[in-house]
């Protein structure tokens, strides 16, 4: 039988399912990543990224409806992006539930438009789209569905074609970007897209699929009890519903609702948003919780079980457990809006830093040079778009810069920027650590936020920049042969220098870095490099290049060996 219909609850079981299919295939994907070091890329961006919406869309339950769900998948997955991979992914997401959110079912011209609102979104995102990338699989993709469009009615039928198109197309990126050519690799953000779409393409067609979710919100852990259950149990209601607010809950207001409820009740969870409060307790009298809520705004989706005696000592024993989970995160919650009140009532300075740094050493660096609040990650895990629109909350400043120091990390910086309205956010582009300190360096008190900004970003050209890490595999890269296990020097657009031995790559690729220009070298060794070896190091390089000042500090980091700047 043909489906010619997609509802919420499906299309729900489709994104946890496409969720997870990513999450399954992960380490696949970052095996696809063309530069093969060992810090993995894609497939972890891309994975964290959906995973942070599913999360979200899991605690909407089993009959979501479409609205909610499409702000789930989309509020979810923009705040979870990490990468340019899970940025680009998130705001395919973006554009895909602005297709969907006013339709109650997806027929295949929703899904259609749906697709097509996708990819415009995306490629809006990106300043520079790259073709052979996982814009291109968005792109076929959507073509193929407005191909589709009079062929056929089915969405089995409809999506089968659609993925097919996409798998085709991916095969083609090689052709696209000669880099993955050379590396013998499909573009891995277009596999992770292609893996999602045939995660949902599973559920859609019945194939058995665990939509378990880990580490959701509590709302998420709320007991069920099932209908056998319920027949057994003498006394007690399990009363859920949504207000739909007449205007957003104010702090005081939210804590007085549940404290209300908390005198009526017990296992009491409330969540809420701008436009809508979801409520679950335990209560003797439903009538009085009800009563309550519709102070605040209509109610949707009222849910009362009754609950029986053999089964309280259980449910008792769950709620205390999601009662202290909801106590931590209000205290957590009230400690944080505390210590954010306790600024706001300090002066605003005029300017402040916001800073991704790799390791215990630049750390230091980086708040030596005045950054107000460092973003542990880098290289080997990057930050959120959550992580950095949190590190902006942070610092009590009118003017706020980022300092991304990853190439990585610049969509996502950009994307919080962009859902900041309270303070002036300027990104930085800096791809490199390096390139961070450059431009902190370069910051001068007595100019303009904006002056700083232009002169911090044009200061960047001046640095170059070099990592010396490890091969995860063999791959071919810039007509230089590597081997699983070999050192690597890789510049700013290129890998400089591949060998066996670390400190013979090391100088390798400060020779293809340095020129007559060169004055100061500086090195920033790794956690698993020890000082002797470092200023060893630092000594050769000044007897050969005897005209530059060489710097040696202690960075910390993992996986890069060294880190290594010539200006």
């Amino acid at each position: 039988m043909a489906t010619t219909k997609i509802d919420a609850p499906m299309l729900s079981k489709m994104f946890l399912a496409g969720a997870k299919n990513l999450e399954a295939k992960k380490e696949w994907i970052n095996e696809l990543n063309v530069f093969p070091v060992p810090d993995g890329d894609t497939g972890t961006n891309m994975t964290m990224t959906i995973m942070s919406a599913a999360a979200e869309v899991s605690s909407l339950g089993t009959d979501p409806d479409m609205a909610d769900l499409a702000k789930a998948i989309s509020s979810g997955s923009l705040r979870g992006a990490r990468g340019n991979s899970g940025v680009i992914l998130s705001q395919l997401f973006r554009g895909f539930t602005r297709g969907i959110s006013k339709h109650k079912e997806l027929d295949t011209i929703v899904l259609c438009d749906a697709l097509q609102k996708a990819v415009e979104t995306a490629y809006k995102a990106v300043m520079k789209p790259k073709e052979g990338t996982i814009l291109t699989v968005a792109k076929g993709a959507a073509d193929k569905a407005m191909e589709m469009i009079g062929e056929t009615d089915d969405l089995a039928v409809f999506m089968d074609e659609v993925i097919r198109h996409a798998d085709y197309v991916l095969s083609k990126t090689p052709e696209m970007l000669p880099v993955l050519k050379q590396a013998g690799v499909v573009d891995s953000g277009g596999q992770g897209l292609v893996t999602v779409l045939k995660g949902a393409y599973d559920a859609l067609t019945g194939k058995e699929v665990d939509y378990t979710i880990e580490n959701v919100s509590s709302t998420a852990d709320v007991v069920k009890i099932s209908q056998q259950a319920e027949q057994d149990i003498k006394f007690g209601y399990c009363t859920e519903f949504i207000i739909v607010l007449n205007q957003p809950l104010k702090e005081k207001e939210e804590l007085d609702f549940k404290a209300f409820l908390d005198s009526i009740g017990d296992s009491i969870v409330v969540v809420a948003d701008d436009e809508v409060t979801k409520v679950h307790v335990h209560t003797n009298d439903p009538g009085l919780a009800i009563q309550r809520a519709l102070t605040y705004g209509s109610l949707s989706k009222i849910k009362i079980d009754n609950m029986r005696e053999e089964h309280q000592e259980k449910l008792i024993k769950d709620a205390q457990k999601v009662a202290a989970e909801q106590k931590a995160e209000d205290e957590e919650r009230r400690s944080k809006q505390d210590a954010i009140a306790e600024k706001s009532q300090m002066p605003k300075k005029d300017m402040g830093f916001v800073s991704v740094s790799i390791g215990e050493g630049i750390n230091e660096i980086f708040k030596g040079l005045g950054a107000d609040y460092i973003i542990a990650g880098g290289q080997t895990m990057n930050p959120s778009t959550e992580d950095v629109l949190n590190a902006i909350e942070e610092v009590n400043a009118e003017n706020i810069f980022i300092l991304p120091n990853n190439k990585n990390i610049i969509l996502a910086a950009n994307q919080a920027a962009s859902l900041i309205e309270e303070k002036n956010v300027f990104v930085i582009p800096t791809k490199t650590v390096p390139q961070g300190i450059t431009a902190l360096i370069n910051f001068m008190p007595d100019s303009s936020a904006e002056e700083n900004a232009q002169r911090m970003a044009e200061e960047l050209s001046n640095v170059k920049s070099g990592q010396v890490t490890y091969a995860v595999r063999d791959t071919l890269i810039d007509d230089k042969a590597i081997k699983q296990g070999d050192y690597m020097g890789i510049g700013d657009s290129a890998i400089l220098s591949v060998g066996k031995d670390m400190e013979s790559v090391t100088k390798d690729m400060v020779a293809e870095m340095v020129d007559e220009d060169s004055a100061i070298i500086s090195i920033y060794y790794g956690e698993e490099v020890k000082e002797a070896a470092a200023q060893k190091l630092g000594a050769e390089l000044e007897e050969q290049y005897p005209e530059c000042e060489i710097e040696v500090h202690f960075g910390g980091q993992p996986i890069y060996y060294y880190v290594i700047s010539v200006e």
